[in-house]
């Protein structure tokens, strides 16, 4: 018996090891929130695509002749826009520039998103000739924020109209973000983890890693926000604070676990969450069946035992509360197409059914 205690102690230290070792699913703060003042900006602008193989605007539309015909004269070179009336290779262009979250600074290039605003056909190896882009506010000293030119790349044939200017954009001013207003810091939680219970589960272990269990320096202002005091010692130079922040974990069993289905009716996609229930139902789908091929005892292919079913039982444990996941396997089984799935779905949410949030995106 003597022999055997150490061989207990032993199998006990391994247990708990495989116990502290075992993985704790969480999530990092910054996967989920953004900070109050981190955000994008865009740039807008109209300017001038030239070098077109006949698939511009046309010399009769005079929006796009009448800026040629300026430009030509800020260039000593006078001329009416009835003399431009058999040019085909210029188009008139609509700019646009999203500018990162955490801003820019002078010298940065950007892409810049150009969509043809004529009668032009196509804006294939066209070139952007160099023009001023408008900020995000009216500036009344006219400061420019960036200038932009370059050859247009069109990536989708199916929209020759619309193309990129790769680093096209190049920024004349810098854009600073501000993040921090009277000592506190805000943190949004993205649309998708909004919630009372998320955000409690933020604020709870900022509070447990920064207040020392003394002060609450993290509150829950809505399902989105989370305002933290940041601590006066901390102020002048806040980064390593908001840095720390960022990197805490939420354990997962702390979030939100409202049941959701988030469906796309342009790429026919559906998201949902495993929790997702659905009442006693039974689908049928006209014009689709399952069919199952059961074999004799000597099967051969041309003598098979076939049944073929048009309902599809969803409650597979007749006891109530099956889950989405039984239904998506039926529909597999009857090969339903995706945009089938979909209209299915939002009919089971309209009748009650479907017991989880349904979120519809374009």
């Amino acid at each position: 018996m003597r022999k055997a205690e150490p061989m207990r102690k032993i199998l006990a230290i391994l247990i708990a090891s495989a116990l502290a070792t075992a993985p704790v699913y969480a999530v990092k703060i910054a996967d989920i929130t953004r900070i109050d003042g981190q955000r994008t900006n865009k740039l807008t602008g109209i300017g001038l695509v030239t070098g077109l193989k006949g698939t511009g605007d046309g010399g009769d539309y005079l929006p796009a002749i009448r800026p040629l015909a300026v430009m030509l004269g800020a260039f000593s070179n006078e001329t009416e826009v009835r003399e431009l009336g058999d040019v085909q290779n210029i188009a008139l262009v609509g700019l646009s520039v999203t500018l990162p979250k955490d801003g820019v600074h002078i010298g940065d290039q950007l892409d810049v998103q150009v969509t043809s605003w004529g009668k032009a056909t196509s804006l294939k190896n066209g070139s952007l000739v160099n023009c001023p882009m408008m900020g995000p506010k009216p500036e009344p000293n006219g400061k420019l924020w960036a200038m932009a030119q370059g050859l247009v790349v069109v990536d989708d044939p199916t929209s020759p109209t619309s193309g990129v200017i790769k680093g096209g954009c190049t920024v004349e001013r810098s854009l600073e973000m501000h993040y921090i207003f009277n000592g506190k810091l805000k943190l949004f939680l993205e649309e998708a983890h909004a919630s009372w219970t998320t955000a409690g589960a933020i604020a709870q272990v900022i509070n447990d890693s920064e207040a020392n269990g003394k002060d609450v320096i993290a509150t829950v202002i809505d399902p989105k926000t989370v305002e933290i005091s940041i601590p006066l010692v901390e102020r002048e130079q806040p980064v390593g604070f908001i840095g720390r922040i960022q990197r805490l974990s939420v354990p997962e069993r702390l979030l939100n676990t409202e049941a959701r289905v988030v469906v796309n009716d342009k790429t026919h996609t559906m998201i949902f969450t495993g929790d997702v229930e659905i009442s006693p139902t039974i689908i049928s789908q006209q014009g689709l069946t399952i069919t199952t091929i059961s074999p004799e005892r000597k099967p051969t292919d041309r003598n098979p035992i076939v049944t073929t079913k048009q309902l599809v039982p969803i409650d597979t444990t007749n006891t109530g509360g099956a889950k989405l996941q039984d239904l998506v396997t039926a529909l597999d089984q009857l090969k339903v197409p995706a945009e089938d799935r979909i209209t299915i779905i939002k009919e089971l949410y309209r009748s009650g059914k479907l017991h989880a949030k349904l979120i519809t995106e374009n």
